[in-house]
């Protein structure tokens, strides 16, 4: 199972990561909070002093368009807020 989805590239984690030392990321929904800390760990090889979940239930959209009305809702996902511990640091910009 990836654990990891994808890591949250915004002004404001951005923001946090140099002054707070925290990163956010997608991860998968049935993912525990010692799963999270185990794979970003691994991948990044940092230490995790602190990780925070939240749980994102998909919102339903409509929008009109040639052929009617099309209904449908966005995907549920889970965001984990990870706290690094030391000068430990996540360079998401360094192998492109």
């Amino acid at each position: 199972m990836g654990i990891l989805i994808k890591p949250i590239v915004t002004e404001k984690m951005t923001a946090q990561g140099e002054k707070l030392n925290r990163y956010g990321f997608i991860v998968d929904r049935r993912a525990n909070k010692l799963q999270i800390k185990a794979a970003i760990e691994q991948m990044y090889n940092v230490t995790v002093a602190d990780v925070n979940t939240a749980n994102y239930h998909g919102k339903r959209k409509s929008r009109y368009t040639k052929s009617g009305l099309l209904k449908g809702r966005t995907n549920h996902f889970k965001k984990a807020f990870i706290t690094l511990a030391g000068d430990d640091k996540i360079d998401f910009y360094a192998n492109i």
